[in-house]
């Protein structure tokens, strides 16, 4: 279902909070993909894959899980143009689906950029795809470690594609949802990789 982006005109709607459905409202490495030259601070959705480091299932604990259920929910008050929309937390990895917004009129040339850490910078108003992840892995990762996992850690990059239009949104987002029930077949499973990995007996 997630296969190469293409290169077709963007035909994606804009965000509807009535219409798209809010997981924060209840109560409730895989390839990086980049398109050069494309500019990753444009409206419209993208699908995100972040997965942690050797596919280790640190999200089965949780207090960890609910970390970073509570830093996803947290993300439109660090970027106030973003939107939220599916999302899932699996043993090992996160499936999210966010809408880059600007307001109509916004002046957007001007806005100002804040330092995270020591290696990169942030600007709020108008974030490119990459500063909301880089953001969301930070907070969850010092969050994490404080809680007592240490060890935690991301894969270096992630996974994304960019939605072009509704029939893509809506299988995206079907997808999202099914993810729990699927976990044996995952390709991020640990036990299915092991199991693959494992010579056939002699017959």
């Amino acid at each position: 279902m997630v296969g190469e982006v293409g290169q077709a005109k963007n035909t994606m709607t804009r965000y509807d909070s009535d219409k798209h459905h809010h997981p924060c409202d209840s109560a409730q490495g895989r390839r990086s993909i980049r398109l050069k030259g494309y500019d990753y601070t444009q409206p419209g959705a993208y699908f995100v894959t972040i997965v942690a480091h050797q596919r280790e299932c640190w999200f089965n604990q949780s207090a960890f899980r609910v970390i970073v259920e509570q830093e996803w929910c947290g993300l439109p008050a660090r970027f106030p143009t973003i939107r939220l929309d599916e999302f899932v937390v699996m043993p090992n990895h996160v499936h999210f689906i966010v809408w880059l917004n600007p307001p109509v009129g916004a002046q957007l040339n001007c806005a100002p950029t804040t330092p995270i850490g020591q290696s990169f910078t942030v600007d709020w108003e108008r974030p490119t795809l990459g500063q909301v992840v880089r953001v969301f892995k930070a907070v969850v990762t010092r969050r994490i470690r404080q809680a007592d996992g240490k060890g935690f850690a991301w894969q270096r990059n992630y996974y994304e594609r960019i939605i072009r239009n509704e029939r893509e949104l809506n299988a995206i987002r079907q997808y999202i949802r099914d993810n729990p029930a699927r976990w044996a077949e995952d390709l991020e499973n640990p036990d299915r990789i092991a199991e693959a990995r494992r010579p056939e007996k002699a017959p």
